[in-house]
């Protein structure tokens, strides 16, 4: 199958190292494109929940992917998350076609778009980061379990059902957290007078148009790789807003061996030297 050539790609919330990272369909998705410039919108990696027992080949493939995207022309900018906080340390480190940054003002066809994680907004994180993180674990365990009520409703020719999703749907506070998230960033991007303003974090995938009495602008949102499984692509002047459901990548899914190979893959031994790195510093 042919892959689509894509000036502009923005994932987020991938959270490589948890339970309930899709990376197999994210490397799919990789698998599928040819993307100009890359943007990591936080939350790539969990640093947070990192277990030294817990990272699967699947996880490793996709941090491969990210290098050999890079290495081959493609313009890879990680903006840092709060699950990945760590890596802020390092803001404006260059090398190569790789960037790690806080946050990011690119210009597109003329109208300035203004890409940033958005944990800047969290008050639990910026004044109790220690709930934050239980409510991390908490919210990994969710998935976990809601992986298993999935298997069997599958089994039995239901269709999947989303827990958080539910919770979150039902819970006026978390909707209007949501909403009042949105809502700031968009403002924020109109006091800027950037035409686009571009979040992850809050794992809900969005395109909308929000205008006040100073302006107006786009509010677009990447969702996640945990439970929507989205992107957002930019291309010939039109943003996209991507569902892995609805997308057609079976023919880019790798066979991937949970054996050790033999034969040394450099991209994928730098890749395994990126994580021991990162499980060096945490422990």
């Amino acid at each position: 199958m042919k892959k689509r050539t894509v000036e502009l790609v923005v994932i987020s919330d991938i959270h490589l190292g948890t339970y309930g990272c899709h990376a197999k369909e994210l490397l799919n998705y990789l698998n599928s494109i040819k993307p100009k410039t890359l943007i990591l919108n936080g939350d790539i990696i969990d640093i947070w929940q990192f277990r030294k027992r817990y990272f699967p080949k699947p996880h490793l493939k996709v941090i491969k992917k990210i290098i050999s995207f890079a290495s081959k022309g493609t313009e890879v900018i990680y903006i840092t998350g709060n699950h990945d906080e760590m890596l802020r340390k390092f803001s404006d480190t260059e090398m190569g076609n790789f960037k790690l940054v806080d946050k990011l003002v690119l210009e597109l066809n003329g109208k300035k778009a203004w890409f940033f994680h958005g944990d800047v907004f969290d008050a639990s994180i910026q004044n109790a980061k220690w709930l934050a993180k239980l409510g991390g674990w908490g919210y990994d365990i969710l998935i976990v379990f809601n992986q298993l009520i999935n298997w069997f409703l599958i089994r039995f020719g239901k269709e999947k059902f989303s827990l958080s999703k539910k919770i979150k749907n039902s819970v006026k506070k978390a909707v209007k957290y949501i909403n009042d998230f949105e809502d700031v960033a968009a403002e924020l991007a109109v006091k800027n007078e950037y035409q686009y303003v571009v979040c992850g974090h809050i794992h809900q995938p969005q395109m909308r148009e929000y205008s006040n009495k100073n302006g107006s602008c786009f509010y677009l949102n990447s969702g996640d790789w945990i439970e929507n499984l989205t992107s957002l692509e930019y291309h010939e002047k039109e943003w996209k807003l991507i569902h892995y459901e609805n997308e057609k990548m079976e023919g880019f899914a790798e066979v991937i061996e949970e054996t050790e190979n033999l034969k040394i893959d450099p991209e994928e031994l730098q890749a395994s030297f990126m994580i021991q790195n990162f499980i060096t510093k945490k422990s």
